[in-house]
């Protein structure tokens, strides 16, 4: 252990910080931080003459399509959902700039290089590598096992069990529960929390919108969430941040296994009763009894159907997210669960490839004394290659089957979608007609409406609701819940203020659409035409133009599509986009697994995580990472091992939300305790054995249970997991995620340290770690 102190390369002079440029990255390292948190988009406003060069340019080279200019009569309109002029006039047009974890971190490198904060030294150190710690080793290891992990998933292996789970429990609400609870458990252990939260997050909110008791999904979605990342602590492969702590500290994959199998799994079975009894203890999350709708027979008997296949249900997957068809909504989801589709091949063959690969992962380094020796990809890479392989041939070989159910579907969605643009046409043209016949009803009362136009809008209001039953008729124009432009009659002032309640006011993480459909609510068609037009109603211009654009804007979305059934214009000219946008499809109906598996990989976790490393790099040789160790180092002397376990635990769930994820965390605290060790060296004072373990294994437990404390951004899985139940109309607020994650995480720590600091007494001795 003494050779690999002596090869970690670390200023320990703290005076290097009051350099300007130490000050500057700290500042950059803090504000990336805080825009990884609270993503954001900026405006950038260009000339509209160069925009149009540019674009022009490009369709001259036949890289785009031709420019298109906007209708007349939308152009100058203030959109109605966001309140703002229309981007297409004036002088210039507004471009939004994304902050997020992606760009944040590129941009703040790239600017701490033209400022020479750092230099080559940094870059390389966070990308190929330095003091134990390879990045582009593990972003190897970690995207080719993932590829296998995912395409076990595009199986519908997982969706699959979870029905038979389901199956199994039957109708008891705490014995499906504690199932699904430990499936999920046993099932993120070997593969990872991505894809129990790719399939498992879909999976419960079907369940949940089927169920007649099940009020709230909150119990079941924030339950899943939790354990899929507890499980993701045992196994080194089954979450980057392992592969970091593992990597930085020399530790043998079954070591690792060893030491975290008994605090996790104590975790989890602590966590379950108090989940069950005081976190959710409310019958409209768990009942005792789920009362699910009935599946038919005629659709228990109709093939499941392959979802990576493009526009496989048909125009069912469009009504199903739309939630204004209610039930049969409910039809649909219940068919997506009750009868899943299965490829028993690729299954049984991507489980045995994960199994080997495993396998062959540990012994391979419990074999060999130094992890640099032999790196983990090299394991990974050629199984994910045979994986790749296996769903190549599978379809190539059933390539007519899927592209005819692909073009089938097409044909229906555009089938579908013509006939919506078709129908909200006619109801403009009856909008328009019912306007003008107010109009002119209204002209002999001219010397009326005159009067009443000089007076203020809720005279006016009043004036109105003088008529026969007492009814307000003032036609208002106001967006709905689904942006869209909605002509409502306002029936009294008792709806319209209810209707102005704000979205703070509402259960927001219950899918809005789900408790609607529980309270027997429903929801009026955006585009309706008036029913019975009221006499003495005006539709001024400006709001009849409004109206006519929305819903034109509306008519042109649906005419989108590449592929138009019933209307064939003339083919246009093949450029580059359009080429690639075709590729893309015939990839997806002849290799609909493997290019789904390709669209679910994590790539956008490469550029974060090299970025990440090379800021972390910047403050080890800025100082700060020295100072940060120094800290530590007062801090454990002052409490022991219990302090260093209860202390890095809490930094590691808290840095976890402020610190770039929790890869970002495990980078940064990974690089204090390899400073702390070489403080440590330099001063002849060697760390305790169980010291120094108690503080690698708690980081392990608190970036692996963080990704379910405060903020989504605690872990990309938090992010994929808000953005898959957005999609099923679940929505999340940040304080709804923090204040039900709160006690889970808690409970979660204080049961994983206890037991991690028992086993450190155990079998850890107090001899010397650097001995």
């Amino acid at each position: 252990m003494a050779e690999d102190l002596d090869s970690i390369k670390i200023n320990l002079d703290t005076r290097i910080i009051q350099d300007w440029r130490s000050i500057v990255t700290l500042i950059v390292f803090v504000l990336t931080n805080i825009v990884v948190l609270f993503p954001f988009h900026i405006p950038v406003y260009i000339p509209r003459s160069l925009r149009n060069a540019v674009l022009d340019g490009l369709a001259a080279l036949r890289v785009i399509g031709p420019r298109r200019e906007p209708p007349q009569h939308v152009s100058g309109l203030i959109d109605d959902r966001t309140g703002e002029q229309d981007s297409e006039i004036g002088y210039f047009v507004r471009l939004r700039l994304p902050m997020n974890f992606v760009t944040a971190p590129l941009i703040a490198d790239l600017f701490l290089l033209a400022i020479v904060a750092i230099s080559r030294d940094e870059v390389y150190g966070g990308t190929i590598g330095s003091n134990h710690i390879s990045p582009i080793d593990i972003m190897a290891f970690f995207i080719t096992l993932a590829y296998i992990a995912i395409s076990i998933d595009a199986s519908g292996l997982i969706r699959y069990l979870a029905f038979k789970v389901l199956q199994r429990a039957g109708k008891y609400g705490h014995r499906l529960f504690f199932y699904l609870y430990a499936f999920f458990f046993g099932l993120g252990t070997f593969i990872g929390n991505d894809p129990i939260i790719l399939s498992g997050t879909a999976f419960l909110a079907y369940m949940t919108r089927v169920s007649s008791n099940i009020i709230h999904p909150r119990a079941w979605i924030f339950a899943q969430f939790a354990v899929a990342n507890i499980a993701s602590a045992i196994l080194v492969s089954s979450n980057p941040t392992n592969l970091v702590l593992a990597g930085a500290f020399n530790i043998r994959f079954i070591d690792y296994t060893a030491n975290m199998i008994i605090p996790v799994i104590v975790t989890a079975i602590a966590l379950f009763p108090f989940l069950l009894y005081i976190v959710f203890a409310n019958q409209s999350l768990i009942p005792l009894s789920i009362q699910m709708h009935e599946l038919s027979e005629e659709a228990r008997a109709r093939k499941p159907v392959n979802p990576n296949i493009p526009h496989a249900r048909g125009n069912a997957e469009e009504e199903e997210n739309d939630p204004a068809n209610g039930e049969q909504s409910k039809q649909l989801s219940l068919e997506e669960i009750m009868n899943p589709f299965l490829d028993k091949g690729g299954a049984g063959f991507g489980a045995v490839i994960m199994a080997a690969t495993l396998i062959t992962l540990l012994a391979i380094n419990a074999a060999s004394q130094s992890t640099g020796e032999h790196p983990v990809f090299y394991v990974t890479l050629p199984a994910a290659f045979v994986m790749f392989c296996w769903d190549i041939a599978f379809g190539w070989l059933h390539r007519e089957e899927t592209r005819k159910i692909a073009r089938d579907g097409r044909r229906e969605v555009e089938r579908a979608r013509a006939e919506r643009a078709e129908r909200r046409a006619r109801e403009l043209e009856e909008m328009e007609q019912a306007a003008l016949n107010e109009n002119q009803q209204s002209e002999p009362q001219s010397d009326t409406a005159v009067t009443q136009s000089s007076t203020p809008r809720a005279d006016t209001a009043d004036t109105t609701s003088q008529n026969k039953g007492g009814i307000n008729t003032s036609v208002d124009l106001r967006p709905d819940t689904g942006d869209e432009n909605t002509i409502v009659a306002d029936t009294n002032a008792a709806e319209t203020s209810n209707d102005g309640k704000s979205q703070e006011n509402r259960p927001s993480t219950s899918a809005r659409s789900t408790l609607n459909e529980k309270q027997g609510s429903t929801r009026t068609d955006s585009f309706r035409p008036l029913e019975g037009v009221v006499s003495g109603v005006t539709l001024n211009t400006g709001l009849r133009e409004r109206t006519r654009a929305s819903i034109e804007r509306e008519i042109d979305a649906e005419k989108q599509p590449h592929y138009d059934v019933t209307v064939h214009p003339e083919k246009e000219r093949a450029t580059l986009v359009s080429l690639v946008a075709d590729g893309y499809t015939w990839c997806q109906e002849t290799f609909p697994t493997a290019t789904a598996v390709i669209g679910h990989l994590p790539f956008a976790l490469v550029p974060f995580a090299f970025s990440m490393f090379v800021l972390v790099q910047a403050l080890v040789t800025k100082g700060w990472v020295p100072v940060f160790a120094y800290g530590w180092d007062h801090w454990v002397n002052k409490t022991g091992t219990v302090g260093s376990v209860g202390g890095m635990a809490f930094l590691s769930v808290i840095l976890c939300n402020f610190a770039g994820t929790n890869i970002g965390t495990t980078i940064l605290l990974s690089r204090v305790i390899q400073a702390w060790q070489k403080i440590h060296q330099e001063n002849g004072t060697p760390i305790s054995n169980r010291t120094f373990w108690a503080t690698v294994y708690s980081m392990a437990l608190g970036v692996n249970y963080g990704a379910f404390s405060a903020a989504f951004s605690a872990s990309l899985a938090g992010l994929l997991w808000r953005d898959i139940l957005a999609r099923k109309h679940i929505h999340i607020r940040r304080l709804d995620f923090f204040r039900v994650n709160l006690p889970i995480i808690t409970i979660a720590m204080v049961v994983g340290c206890a037991v991690l600091i028992g086993e450190v007494y155990i079998i850890r001795p107090e001899t010397p770690y650097d001995a």
